[in-house]
């Protein structure tokens, strides 16, 4: 049995092919149903994001298990031959204590395009509750998973990693304050989406000075009017889009939806009514929400992930000082994890060894019972304690033994001759 992930990030993938293996929260059931439906694959959490798609498996035959995972991704990139052989090439594989190693650096934030982004790690427990939901993970990926949230928080709380901007959210609204010179002041822009990308944007919003107008849309009109209600401004509808666009002059999208939202046709339309006004448009959404030709409509600006990813970048100076301790911590924690896993591989035969013992401990006194009844019942419990005793002083040199061993191939031998010699 081993533990695998196979993905890619955004520093793998051109933005495009990330659009195309990208998950989204209406289609994970089948994806994890997919993955599932492989007889070498026991377990499965898909993690997807604007920033990567992730396959974590348990693999009862490793090379069958990691072919059913490849074929997964080249069925959603939907490569033809030449598009496949450079998927493969992208895709990057790790397993057993390199797999928790990585996931430990995605949900401490170290992995990200924004340093110590707090998106990642609430990202990481929904991916791992959805698939406890789906009952596609069980005990192992539900345990890393968990071990991997504990990381993330101490990664935060121990470190500076996530002091100052560190949501891509966060990131998306400075960028566009950046390009209108500095200031969102005074500014009509519209959200477009009420998830939490669209809920973290709306936020930042509503803290810049200036107090810019914020619109927020989404397919949920509910969502939409929370939303609006909770940063002081208001709410549309989905339809109204153009229309909303036509006015605005600034537009931050992030929706789920899987498809264009805004065509070159629509923002033609928009511009038309606008005058000579431009309008600056950043797009954050994977796949995208707004026509990438949209670009070459006149008066429009437009930044996708792919921009949000460089100008990150050159902020991070001073949270990248904070790596070697993230890394120590993630270290710590492997250890950790690996010693809880090492210990869970041995529990069985120890519990069965154990359970062997007990009963027959309690056997050779129910054969007793006849001449124990003579006995006054102190001298019963002592003949019990007694029993009690020696099988533990028994069974603890073994029990000791194969626990220091478990996790190398002298525990494997201690193991196996346990299971043997006590017919386990």
């Amino acid at each position: 049995m081993s533990v695998v992930v196979v993905g890619l990030n955004e520093r793998d993938a051109p933005l495009e092919l990330l659009e195309r293996l990208a998950v989204g929260d209406r289609d994970l059931p089948k994806a994890l149903g997919v993955l599932c439906d492989s007889p070498h694959l026991s377990e499965a959490v898909v993690l997807s994001t604007c920033m990567r798609t992730e396959v974590y498996a348990v693999l009862e035959r490793f090379h069958d298990g990691l072919a059913d995972i490849n074929a997964f991704f080249h069925a959603r990139a939907g490569s033809s031959p030449a598009g496949s052989a450079a998927l493969e090439e992208r895709l990057s594989v790790a397993y057993d204590d390199a797999a928790a190693r990585h996931l430990f650096e995605v949900a401490a934030g170290s992995d990200s395009a924004v340093l110590g982004e707090g998106e990642i790690l609430r990202q990481v427990r929904h991916a791992g509750d959805r698939a406890r939901a789906e009952r596609a993970s069980g005990p192992v990926l539900g345990g890393l998973f968990r071990h991997a949230i504990e990381v993330g928080k101490r990664a935060r709380t121990e470190t500076s990693i996530a002091r100052g901007v560190t949501s891509l959210a966060h990131v998306a609204v400075a960028l566009a304050a950046e390009a209108r010179g500095g200031t969102l002041g005074g500014a009509r822009v519209v959200v477009v989406g009420a998830g939490e990308m669209g809920e973290g944007m709306a936020s930042a919003l509503s803290s810049v000075p200036g107090e810019p107008e914020i619109v927020v849309t989404s397919r949920s009109r509910a969502r939409a009017d929370q939303l609006a209600t909770a940063v002081g401004g208001r709410a549309a509808e989905i339809g109204s889009l153009t229309h909303e666009v036509a006015g605005a002059d600034v537009l931050l999208t992030a929706t789920s939806s899987g498809s264009v939202l805004l065509g070159v046709h629509a923002l033609e339309q928009a511009m038309a009514a606008r005058g000579d006004r431009s309008l600056l448009v950043v797009d954050a959404a994977v796949p995208r929400d707004v026509d990438p030709a949209a670009a070459s409509v006149p008066g429009v600006r437009l930044f996708d992930l792919d921009d949000l990813r460089t100008y990150a970048e050159e902020r991070m100076d001073e949270r990248r000082k904070e790596l070697v301790r993230v890394g120590e911590i993630v270290e710590e924690e492997l250890e950790r994890y690996r010693a809880g896993v090492l210990g869970r591989s041995v529990a069985p035969v120890v519990a069965a060894l154990r359970a062997r013992g007990e009963r027959i401990r309690q056997g050779e006194l129910e054969r007793l019972r006849p001449r124990l009844s003579r006995l006054e019942p102190s001298e019963i419990d002592a003949v019990e304690a007694f029993s009690k005793r020696l099988v533990a002083k028994l069974l603890h040199e073994p029990t000791v033994q194969v626990k220091q061993a478990a996790g190398s191939s002298r525990g494997e031998r201690l193991s196996e001759a346990l299971r043997q010699l006590h017919d386990l």
